[in-house]
């Protein structure tokens, strides 16, 4: 694992270029990086699991000799045991790469706050591409409306961080949502193994999303689901009568809130639920976010909980 000095990472990068990097969180997350879950595939060696055998120093698994092999992985003790020859065969280490993919769609922009869904979503980005890049792996950006809009493949290079960086700031909401079909397009282009990590409120067809989700799974990639909320699209509190407006379309109304609270929030945990289930369904790691929470805490908790699963496979 290369992990690059924190001051003279930053130095190649200018305060200018890293104006959505803070350096408290940056300094809060070094010690913990970000791995992905299952196997894969890269240019580099580097600090994640391959499915490709290799001579790495993390024992897999044994095998039966055939003439050929290397005689220099016998393993004696077994021989003397059982009089058998067996070979043993350990993980290939190898570099990440990460797509970030974040929906820009209009109700990205609500916020009953400070924050909005997407400006709390670039942060979060913003600050996980710093770590993975720092860490010697790959990161890129998606970023979808109604289609995608920005497609910027993986690098792991000081400059493409600053790259990212800059799209970071100039991304705005608007319109509907293209996800499903992105992430469609995603499954089929990325042709190494990935860690793709979503960024979107998942106001869309349930049924299309799961399929992209599950088509990224098909193709054995790595699949986090961030589900960005507003506190208020979840505990509906207000308290007179409000204008509504879809933030995606022309369409608004106005109405007496209390009047729609129950069969609103109804709806709203039956289309989570089956988020979740769906998420669990294809193993891809599900993670509700709301804007009011600390930042810096959400992401530490992904990054345990992510080192945790690996301990334990």
């Amino acid at each position: 694992m290369r992990i690059r000095n924190r001051k003279v990472f930053m130095a190649e990068n200018t305060e200018k270029d890293m104006e959505l990097i803070d350096p408290k969180v940056v300094a809060q997350l070094a010690a913990q990086p970000l791995v992905a879950r299952f196997a894969m595939e890269g240019s580099v060696s580097g600090m994640h699991r391959s499915p490709h055998r290799g001579s790495s120093v993390e024992f897999a698994e044994y095998r039966q000799y055939v003439p050929g092999d290397d005689l220099r992985r016998l393993d004696w003790r077994v021989l003397g045991r059982t009089d058998r020859y067996y070979l043993k065969e350990f993980e290939a280490e190898t570099n990440l790469r990460c797509y970030f993919v974040l929906d820009c769609s209009g109700s990205m922009n609500f916020k009953s706050g400070e924050t909005s869904k997407l400006d709390y979503a670039v942060k979060m980005i913003a600050h996980l591409a710093y770590q993975i890049i720092r860490q010697g792996d790959a990161a890129g950006l998606v970023t979808v409306g109604s289609k995608i809009i920005t497609e910027l493949p993986p690098k792991r290079t000081p400059s493409h961080l600053q790259l990212m960086m800059n799209l970071l700031k100039e991304v705005k909401g608007k319109g509907e949502t293209g996800l499903p079909e992105t992430l469609h397009e995603l499954a089929e282009k990325a042709k190494r193994r990935a860690l793709v990590i979503i960024f979107s409120d998942c106001f869309t067809d349930i049924e299309p999303l799961m399929s992209g989700l599950q088509h990224l799974r098909f193709q054995k990639h790595d699949v986090a689901l961030f589900h960005m909320l507003d506190r208020q699209e979840v505990d509906f509190d207000f308290d007179r009568p409000i204008r509504f407006a879809d933030l995606e379309s022309s369409f608004s109304m106005v109405t007496e809130p209390a009047m729609v609270r129950d069969a609103y929030l109804d709806q709203f945990r039956q289309f989570q639920s089956a988020l979740q289930k769906g998420c669990h369904e294809c193993n891809s790691d599900y993670r509700e976010v709301m804007t009011t929470q600390p930042f810096d805490k959400v992401l530490a908790d992904f990054l345990i909980d992510r080192a945790k699963a690996m301990a334990f496979r």
